[in-house]
C-alpha cells in the first residue's frame, strides 16, 4: 500500500482536472472487477460481485486535490491565480508548484518579496492569494502563452512524496494525501478481497470535485440506485500538535477514525456502532471522531436514494491542504482492515435500519 499511496500522491489532479488519477485508477482495477466505468463528470465506478446473496455496499473516496487555476497573465509573465478548494494563505509564499500547461507540466514558484524588504513592510501582514503570483520563468505575457499557459490552466503543489519515521512506524509526507490515501486504501481492499468469499456486491466509487462541494459524489451516487449501505474513506485533521487550539482528541498513529459527526453528516447510529463493534472484535486500532470543521463525500451519499446508511472512516492527517500532508501507514492499514472486515461481516439478512 505504501507504493500505491506514493504513486497516487504524485499524480497531479486538482479539482475539475482529475484525469491523471481517474485513468490510473481505471487501468489499475480493469482486470480485478466485473465492470469499470468513467462517467461524464469523471467519477470512476468499479463493481466487484461476491459469491453469495447480500447487500450492495458502496465504498467511496475522492480523487481530487486542492490546487489553483490561472486567472491572469501579467505583461511581465507572472501568473495571477485563484484557489481550487480550501487553502490557508499563510502557507502559500515561496512554495514550488506545477503548472499543468497545454504542452507539458511547468515548474514554478509562488513568489514572495526578498527578506531584505521586510524592514519596509509589515512583517505580520498576510497577503491574500489574489495579491500573490506564480513565477514560471517567463519574462513576458507572450512567453508564458508560448510555454502553454493560458487563462484556466490548473496548478498543483510540486512535492515529492517521502517516507519518514522508524521502519516499524512509517509516516508518509506528500501532497494530495487528502484523499489519495483513501483511494490507496480502497485499491488495497480490492486487492485483498480477490478470490475471497463475501456476500452481495461491492461498488468502488472514486469521485471528483469533493474539495469544492462534494460535487462528484452527488452525481456518482445518483447513478447507483441499488446501494444498501456505504462507507466513505477520507482523511481528517488531527488535534495532537502543540498549537493552543488543539484539543488532543484525534491522534496520528492511534488508528482509524470512526466518524460520529462532522458538518456534512451525523453518522447513523447503527453504522457507527457496527464499525466500532467490528474494530473491537478484530482488535483493529480505532478512535472516535467528532469534528465539525470538515465534510466528506459521506454527506452527499447519505442523502441520496431516499437515504443510505452511511459510515465514514477517517485517516488521521497533519498539515491538511498543504504541500506536506502527513499520514501514518499504521492508520491507513487499520482503515483498510476495518473496511475488509465490514465487507466480510455482511450477509443476506444484514440491515442497517434507523
Amino acid at each position: 500500500m505504501d507504493k500505491l499511496v506514493k504513486q497516487l500522491s504524485e499524480l497531479n489532479g486538482p479539482c475539475g482536472y482529475e484525469q491523471n488519477v481517474a485513468y490510473f485508477i481505471r487501468d489499475y482495477v480493469q482486470d480485478k472487477v466485473e465492470d469499470v466505468q468513467v462517467d461524464a463528470m469523471g467519477n470512476v465506478t468499479a463493481r466487484k460481485k461476491g459469491n453469495t446473496p447480500g447487500p450492495t455496499t458502496l465504498l467511496t473516496a475522492h480523487m481530487d486535490e486542492v490546487g489553483f487555476i490561472v486567472k491572469k497573465i501579467e505583461d511581465n509573465g507572472l501568473l495571477r491565480f485563484e484557489k481550487l478548494g480550501g487553502h490557508d494563505d499563510r502557507i502559500l509564499l515561496a512554495q514550488p508548484v506545477k503548472v499543468l500547461g497545454t504542452q507539458k507540466e511547468l515548474d514554478g514558484v509562488i513568489g514572495t518579496m526578498s527578506a531584505h524588504f521586510v524592514k519596509f513592510d509589515d512583517p505580520k501582514k498576510v497577503r491574500a492569494h489574489q495579491k500573490l503570483y506564480i513565477d514560471i520563468g517567463a519574462t513576458t505575457k507572450e512567453e508564458a502563452l508560448e510555454m502553454g499557459v493560458e487563462l484556466g490552466t490548473p496548478v498543483t503543489w510540486a512535492t515529492e512524496t517521502k517516507v519518514i519515521g522508524k521502519e516499524d512506524n512509517q509516516m508518509i509526507i506528500g501532497k494530495a494525501l487528502d484523499d489519495r490515501a483513501g483511494c490507496a486504501v480502497l485499491l488495497a481492499v480490492l486487492n485483498e478481497i480477490q478470490g475471497k468469499d463475501f456476500a452481495g456486491e461491492v461498488i468502488f466509487l472514486f469521485t471528483v470535485q469533493e474539495e469544492v462541494g462534494l460535487r462528484g459524489a452527488q452525481v456518482g451516487i445518483n447513478r447507483l440506485p441499488e446501494v444498501d449501505v456505504a462507507i466513505a474513506i477520507d482523511t481528517t485533521a488531527v488535534s495532537d500538535t502543540p498549537e493552543e487550539t488543539m484539543d488532543q482528541t484525534l491522534h496520528i498513529g492511534a488508528g482509524t477514525g470512526i466518524k460520529v459527526m462532522d458538518f456534512s453528516l451525523i453518522v447513523q447510529k447503527a453504522m457507527k456502532d457496527e464499525l466500532k463493534k467490528i474494530a473491537k472484535q478484530k482488535n483493529i486500532a480505532y478512535q472516535m471522531e467528532v469534528f465539525p470543521g470538515i465534510g466528506t463525500d459521506g454527506g452527499a451519499v447519505a442523502l441520496a436514494n431516499e437515504g443510505i446508511p452511511t459510515g465514514v472512516l477517517s485517516i488521521p492527517s497533519r498539515n491538511a491542504h498543504s504541500p506536506v500532508e502527513l499520514v501514518s501507514m499504521k492508520d491507513m492499514a487499520a482503515t483498510k482492515d476495518l473496511v475488509e472486515e465490514f465487507i466480510f461481516s455482511l450477509n443476506e439478512t444484514t440491515r442497517f435500519t434507523f
